[in-house]
C-alpha cells in the first residue's frame, strides 16, 4: 500500500490521507528514527557537537512530520477511528521517547560533549541545544538506576493514555449536550444573529426550531443574551458539569490519576511536585516565585473585584429582583451592565468585525509592524473545506511561511482556539527551511443572511492567535527544536497577547473595522466606548485567571496522594477566589483540558506573567507610535526570530532596555487605585 505520509512532501497531503495510513507511517517512522539513534550511538568516532548533538537535533524529522499532521488532525478534524489510533500510538511514542532519554549509550555520549563545552567555540544557539540535549536526558531519568527507568517508563506511557482519555471525554460531552427549543418565547432577548444560527444548527440536525450547543459560538450569546433565566442555568449546568456525571465520560479518576503520576514521576527524578519539576525550565522558576506573583496580583484584584461583583449583583437585584446571583447570571448581567453603563452593545459591534476584513486587517498589522505581504491560494490541499490559506513573503517576495487559518467549530474539532505547526523552520544544508503555522478556531459561523460577524471578544482571539502565528512564522533559527514557540511556557504568551493590543488602538481598528454593508469605517464614538470598557470588570477578569493558576498549582505544586475528592480539593483552592456561590454539580478540574491535557500543568499562571511582559511591551510601542518601525524591528529580532535560543529575560531586556515592571499591567487594568 502506498502511504502519502511516508512519501517526501513540503505541504502536507491531506486529501491522499486515510486513517490506515497513520499507524503504519508512524510505525516506519520510528523504526527509521530508531535506526537513526543507533548509527549515532555506534559510531566509532570520539563524541562531539557535531556527530552527537546536532544528529541528535535532526534525527527522527520523518516521525515529526507525521506526529504534527496526526496530532493536529485529532484536535481538529477527528473521528473515533482517529481517537483510537491516538490511543494505540501514544504509548509507542511515550516508549520511545523513553527508549531514547534512558539510553545509557546515547547519554554518555552528550554528556562527554557536555563535559567538554567550556573549551568548544560554540555560538550561543549551540550552547543553548547542548544544554537542552543534556537537561532533556538529566531531567527525564537518564541518571536513574534501572528499577526506577522501569517506573518512569510505565509512569509516562500510563499518562499518555490518560491525557488522551482526558480530551476525548471532554469532547464528547461536549458534543453529547444540545438545548433543543421550539417555542420563540424562549429565545427572548437572543439576537437575531444567534437565532438564526440556533435555526440553522437544528435544521443541520433535521429538527424544528432551534438547537443551542456547549460550543461557544454558541453558548457565549445565549448565556450573554437570554432572558430565561432557567435555560441560562441548565445550559451553564451542562457546561460546568463537563467530566462530572459520574457516567461514562466522567473525568475525576483521570484527573485523581494524573495528578498522582505526575507527581510521583517528579519525585523519581528528584524533584519535591511537579511544579518544581516544570518550573524549574520557565522565567518563574520556582513554585514560591509563582504563588508570590500570584499574591501580589490578588492582592489588587480582590477589592476590585468585589466592588465589581456587588456592583453587578445589585443591579440585577434591582433590575429583575434576583436576590441570589449566580454564575448563570453573571455574562447576561454584566452585558446590560456594560450596555447601561457605555452604550456599547456587542450586537452593535459585530457589523464591523466581518471575519473577512478582521482577517485582512490582522495582515495589514502584520504588514505594516513586521513588512510581509500575505497572498490567499486556492489550490492547496487542505482537510477541510472551511481551511483558507496564504503564501507569507517578505517586501522583497521571499517566501517566510506557509498560513493555514482554520476559524469555525464543527463536530470533529475540540473547542478553543490555538496556534500549532505542522512543519517548523530551521537551517540545514545551506537552505533556510520555512515553516507551515496553523491557527485553529471556533468564531461564529456565517448564516444564510449573514457573513461571519465576529464579537469584539473573537476579534482580539483572532490576534491572540495571530500572535503566536507571527511568532511560528518569523523564526529564524538554526534548529527545529528552539524555533518559533519552542520557547519557555511562561514566555510564548507575550507575541500573542501583545498583538491584542492593537485591536484598541484607533489606527489599526481603522485598517479594517468597516461595516459589512455600508462599508462605513467604525465610528470614533465606538472606538472609544471600546477602549472607556476594556477594563470593564478587569478584576473580576483578573480575579477569574488567578483562581484558574491556584487551581494548577494544588494539584501540581503539593503532594496530591491524599487527594480523594475531586470536588473537595477545587473548592479549597477556590476557597480566596470565590465570588458566586457553589453548584455541587460543576466542576472545572473535569474540564481543565489546558492542565490535564494541553501543556499547561504547573504553568496557567503563564497568561498573567505574559500580561506583564505584554502590558510593559507596548507601553513600549505606546511611547513611540504603534507602527513604530524601530521598535517592531526591535521586537521581530530579538523576541519573534529568536525563539528558544536563549534566556528569554535576556532577549525581553535586549528587546526592552530593561526588566519587565508589572506597574504597566496594573496601570492598563486599571488596578493600581483599586485596592
Amino acid at each position: 500500500m502506498q502511504n502519502p505520509l511516508l512519501e517526501s512532501f513540503d505541504l502536507a497531503p491531506f486529501s491522499k490521507i486515510k486513517n490506515e495510513h497513520f499507524k503504519p507511517a508512524f510505525l516506519q517512522a520510528i523504526a527509521e528514527a530508531r535506526a537513526e539513534i543507533a548509527a549515532i550511538t555506534n559510531s566509532k568516532e570520539p563524541a562531539n557537537f557535531e556527530n552527537t548533538i546536532e544528529a541528535l537535533e535532526f534525527s527522527g524529522q520523518q516521525l515529526d512530520r507525521v506526529s504534527s499532521v496526526f496530532f493536529n488532525l485529532n484536535s481538529a478534524e477527528t473521528n473515533h477511528e482517529m481517537q483510537k489510533i491516538a490511543q494505540e500510538v501514544s504509548p509507542l511514542l511515550s516508549e520511545f521517547s523513553n527508549d531514547i532519554t534512558l539510553n545509557e549509550d546515547l547519554f554518555l555520549r552528550i554528556k562527554t560533549v557536555y563535559g567538554q563545552r567550556e573549551k568548544l567555540d560554540l555560538n550561543t544557539e549551540q550552547q543553548t541545544l547542548l544544554e537542552k540535549k543534556y537537561k532533556s536526558f538529566s531531567r527525564n531519568g537518564a541518571n536513574l538506576d534501572e528499577d526506577s527507568k522501569k517506573r518512569l517508563r510505565e509512569i509516562d506511557t500510563e499518562l499518555a493514555k490518560l491525557k488522551l482519555k482526558f480530551g476525548e471525554n471532554v469532547l464528547a460531552e461536549t458534543n453529547n449536550y444540545e438545548l433543543h427549543l421550539t417555542d420563540e418565547q424562549e429565545l427572548e432577548g437572543l439576537p437575531d444573529g444567534a437565532k438564526e444560527a440556533a435555526a440553522q444548527l437544528a435544521k443541520s440536525k433535521n429538527k424544528q426550531g432551534w438547537v443551542i450547543t456547549l460550543d461557544y459560538p454558541s453558548y457565549i450569546p445565549f448565556m450573554k443574551y437570554a432572558k430565561n433565566r432557567d435555560l441560562r442555568k441548565e445550559l451553564s449546568l451542562a457546561f460546568g458539569s463537563k467530566g462530572f456525571k459520574g457516567n461514562e465520560f466522567d473525568n475525576q479518576e483521570q484527573v485523581l490519576e494524573i495528578a498522582k503520576l505526575r507527581y510521583e514521576r517528579a519525585n523519581l527524578l528528584g524533584y519535591d511536585t511537579h511544579a518544581h519539576f516544570v518550573l524549574e525550565e520557565r522565567m518563574a522558576e520556582t513554585p514560591e516565585k509563582v504563588h508570590k506573583f500570584l499574591g501580589e496580583l490578588l492582592e489588587k484584584a480582590k477589592p476590585a473585584a468585589d466592588r465589581e461583583f456587588k456592583q453587578m449583583a445589585d443591579f440585577a437585584k434591582d433590575l429583575d429582583g434576583i436576590t441570589t446571583f449566580q454564575k448563570w447570571d453573571s455574562a447576561y448581567y454584566g452585558e446590560k451592565l456594560k450596555q447601561r453603563l457605555f452604550s456599547l452593545d456587542d450586537e452593535k459591534l459585530k457589523p464591523y468585525f466581518k471575519l473577512e476584513n478582521v482577517i485582512e486587517g490582522v495582515f495589514k498589522v502584520a504588514e505594516k509592524l513586521f513588512d510581509l505581504t500575505f497572498k490567499e491560494v486556492f489550490d492547496v490541499d487542505t482537510y477541510h473545506k472551511d481551511v483558507k490559506t496564504y503564501q507569507v513573503h517578505d517586501m522583497n517576495k521571499n517566501p517566510v511561511a506557509f498560513f493555514y487559518a482554520d476559524f469555525h467549530p464543527r463536530k470533529g474539532k475540540r473547542g478553543g482556539a490555538w496556534m500549532t505547526s505542522f512543519k517548523p523552520q530551521y537551517h540545514k544544508d545551506g537552505k533556510n527551511v520555512r515553516p507551515h503555522i496553523a491557527n485553529v478556531c471556533n468564531f461564529t459561523p456565517s448564516t444564510d443572511t449573514k457573513p461571519s460577524l465576529l464579537t469584539f471578544n473573537e476579534v482580539t482571539t483572532l490576534f491572540h492567535e495571530f500572535g503566536h502565528a507571527l511568532h511560528g512564522m518569523l523564526a529564524n533559527t538554526s534548529y527545529p527544536s528552539l524555533s518559533g514557540t519552542s520557547v519557555y511556557w511562561d514566555f510564548v504568551e507575550l507575541p500573542s497577547q501583545i498583538l491584542e493590543n492593537w485591536c484598541y488602538e484607533k489606527e489599526a481598528l481603522e485598517l479594517f473595522a468597516k461595516h459589512y454593508e455600508t462599508g462605513e469605517t467604525i465610528p470614533m464614538e465606538l472606538i472609544d466606548k471600546i477602549k472607556a470598557s476594556a477594563t470593564f470588570q478587569e478584576g473580576m477578569q483578573t480575579l477569574r485567571q488567578l483562581s484558574f493558576g491556584l487551581l494548577d498549582m494544588s494539584w501540581h505544586g503539593l503532594n496530591p496522594t491524599q487527594i480523594t475528592d475531586v470536588k473537595e480539593h477545587e473548592s479549597k483552592a477556590f476557597e480566596g477566589t470565590m465570588l458566586y456561590p457553589d453548584t455541587s454539580e460543576t466542576c472545572m478540574s473535569t474540564a481543565f483540558a489546558h492542565i490535564f491535557q494541553g501543556g499547561y500543568s504547573s504553568g496557567y499562571y503563564s497568561y498573567k506573567w505574559a500580561e506583564v511582559l505584554d502590558a510593559d511591551a507596548f507601553a513600549y510601542f505606546k511611547e513611540n507610535g504603534i507602527f513604530n518601525k524601530e521598535i517592531a524591528n526591535k521586537f521581530k529580532e530579538h523576541v519573534l526570530s529568536k525563539g528558544g535560543t536563549e534566556n528569554p529575560m535576556e532577549l525581553y531586556k535586549r528587546f526592552r532596555g530593561s526588566a519587565p515592571n508589572i506597574k504597566a499591567l496594573l496601570e492598563r487594568s486599571g488596578l493600581l487605585q483599586a485596592s
